[in-house]
C-alpha cells in the first residue's frame, strides 16, 4: 500500500528512534552490550556507562556515558559507583530524553560500578516513565564470599527501581558448560545475557501472524517483580516438543514454581521453508500450560523468521515471582561458629548470606532460636567466647509420602496447623486404651489400689 493512502491521527508523530534502549553498566554490563552490538539486535539502541574510561574507549558501542569525574573505575566499591552515578544524574536524564519506551539495564553484580550505579540509572529511567527491566548476573561462587554479598545487596537495591528483574546465575554455567575449556566457557556468560535481552526485544520488534506488541509486553512485565525466562531451539522429528522442553530446561530459568507466575509471554518462531504446523503449535501450548497453569496475564506470539530454516524456536518469559524464589545460596555456614576476642574473624566477616524459601509460620520462632547464644567456657587462647549453635529443630514444612509440595506451600499456616493438630488428636485416640467391655462399679468403702501414684514414688 502507498504510504500516502495510510490514514493517521492529526497529531501523529512518526517515531524515527528506537523503541528499546539497552544500557550496559560497569565492566560486565559493558562487555555484554559490546557482544550484543557485534551480533546485532533489530531496532535497538545500545548505550554503555562506566566509571572506567579505558573500558569505554575499547568498546564497539559508540553511545558512551562516563560516570563520575575521574574515569579510574570504582575499585569494587559499590558506594563509589553509586556516587559517580548521582554526580552524572543530569547526563543520565538526558540519555533517556527520547522516544524510547523500554529500557534494559544490564550489569554484572558484585563489582563496584554495576552494583552501585545500576540502581541509580534504573531509578531515573523508571521515574521518566520507561518500562525498566534489569538483566543482571550473580557471580560464580568461587569468586569469593564478599563478591557474592555485594551482588546480593545490589540486587536487592536494584529490584526497588525496576519493573521486572531477570537474574542469571553464572554458577549454572558450570553445570551446562562444565566440559568446555575455560576460555570457551567464560564468554558464554555474555552470550546468556545477550540471548535474554535479544529474545525479549525481538518479541516486540518482529511482527508475526499472532503478534506481540509493546503493550502486551508492558502488560506482563510492568511492576511484575522477579522474572525468569527460557529459550529452546530444535529441528528434525519432534522439533516442537524438543524446543519447548529445552526452553523449560534453560540455564536462564532459576528454580521457581511456574504455577505461581502472574504473567507469561510465549513467543514461537519458525522458518519459511518448513514452517510451524497447527499440531506443533498445539503441542507447545499444551506443554506450556501444564507448567504454568492459567496465569492472570498471558500472551503468545507466532513469528516467521527466515533465518531458522527447519528449526523451531520457543521463548518463554514468566513474571511475578518474589526475590525469595531464588535458589538457596549458603556460604560458610558451619554448624558451630566461635566468636570472641580470640577469634581471627569478626562477626561481620563470617555472617551468613542466604536467600531461602521462607515459611511464615516458623519465621519468628527461627529468628528467636538463631538469636540465642550459649556461653562457652573458654576459647582456644583462654579468652571468654560465645558459641553460636545452628538450630536443629523440627522443619517447618513436613513432607509426607504422597503430599504435593506445591499444594502445601500454598496452604495458609493456620489451616496447616489445624490439620496437623487433627492428626495428633487422632493419634492420641488410637493410642488410648479402649473402654469397651470395662465395668465401673461404685462402692461405699475406700479402696486403695496398689499402683496409686499419689501414695507411692512419683512417676516422671
Amino acid at each position: 500500500m502507498d504510504s500516502s493512502n495510510i490514514i493517521v491521527p492529526e497529531n501523529w508523530i512518526p517515531c524515527s528512534e528506537s523503541l528499546i534502549k539497552v544500557v550496559g553498566v560497569g565492566g560486565g554490563g559493558c562487555n555484554a552490550v559490546d557482544t550484543m552490538n557485534r551480533q546485532g539486535i533489530q531496532d535497538v539502541e545500545f548505550v554503555i556507562c562506566n566509571t572506567d574510561r579505558q573500558s569505554l574507549d575499547n568498546n564497539s558501542v559508540t553511545n558512551r556515558l562516563y560516570l563520575g569525574n575521574k574515569g579510574l573505575g570504582a575499585g569494587c566499591d559499590p558506594e563509589r559507583g553509586r556516587r559517580a552515578a548521582v554526580e552524572s544524574a543530569d547526563k543520565i536524564k538526558k540519555m533517556f530524553a527520547d522516544q524510547s519506551e523500554m529500557v534494559f539495564i544490564t550489569a554484572g553484580m558484585g563489582g563496584g560500578t554495576g552494583t552501585g550505579a545500576a540502581p541509580i540509572i534504573a531509578q531515573i529511567a523508571k521515574e521518566l516513565g520507561k518500562l525498566t527491566v534489569g538483566v543482571v548476573t550473580l557471580p560464580f561462587r568461587d569468586e569469593g564470599e564478599s563478591f557474592l554479598k555485594r551482588a546480593l545487596i545490589g540486587i536487592k537495591e536494584l529490584r526497588k527501581h525496576v519493573d521486572s528483574l531477570l537474574i542469571i546465575d553464572n554458577q549454572k554455567l558450570y553445570d551446562v558448560f562444565g566440559e568446555l575449556r575455560a576460555f570457551e566457557a567464560f564468554p558464554r556468560a555474555n552470550e546468556v545475557l545477550n540471548t535474554a535481552v535479544k529474545s525479549i526485544a525481538e518479541i516486540i520488534t518482529k511482527t508475526g501472524f499472532i503478534n506481540v506488541d509493546f503493550a502486551d509486553v508492558k502488560m506482563v512485565m510492568k511492576d511484575s517483580g522477579m522474572a525468569i525466562m527460557g529459550i529452546g531451539t530444535a529441528s528434525g522429528p519432534d522439533r516442537a516438543a524438543k524446543a519447548v522442553e529445552m526452553a523449560f530446561e534453560s540455564p536462564l530459568l532459576n528454580d521457581c514454581d511456574l504455577n505461581t507466575a502472574s504473567g507469561v509471554l510465549v513467543n514461537i518462531s519458525s522458518g519459511k521453508e518448513n514452517g510451524l504446523t497447527m499440531i506443533e503449535l498445539n503441542q507447545i501450548m499444551e506443554y506450556v500450560n501444564s507448567y504454568t497453569g492459567t496465569p492472570e496475564k498471558f500472551k503468545r506470539g507466532v513469528v516467521l523468521d527466515e533465518s531458522l530454516k527447519d528449526e523451531i524456536s520457543v521463548t518463554i518469559v514468566a513474571t511475578g515471582f518474589k526475590i525469595n524464589n531464588l535458589p538457596q545460596i549458603d556460604i560458610g555456614d558451619p554448624d558451630t561458629i566461635v566468636l570472641g576476642s580470640g577469634s581471627p574473624f569478626s562477626q561481620e566477616s563470617i555472617s551468613t548470606t542466604r536467600l531461602t524459601y521462607p515459611n511464615q509460620e516458623s519465621t519468628l520462632q527461627e529468628q528467636k532460636q538463631e538469636a540465642e547464644m550459649e556461653p562457652a567456657e573458654t576459647s582456644e587462647n583462654g579468652n571468654e567466647a560465645w558459641v553460636y549453635r545452628k538450630p536443629k529443630g523440627k522443619p517447618a514444612l513436613i513432607i509426607e509420602p504422597g503430599d504435593d509440595i506445591t499444594k502445601l506451600e500454598r496452604e495458609p499456616a493456620y489451616l496447616r496447623r489445624e490439620r496437623l493438630l487433627g492428626k495428633e488428636e487422632e493419634s492420641r485416640q488410637e493410642e488410648a486404651p479402649s473402654s469397651a467391655g470395662m465395668k465401673i462399679e461404685l462402692s461405699d468403702g475406700i479402696d486403695l489400689t496398689g499402683d496409686n501414684s499419689y501414695l507411692h514414688q512419683t512417676q516422671d
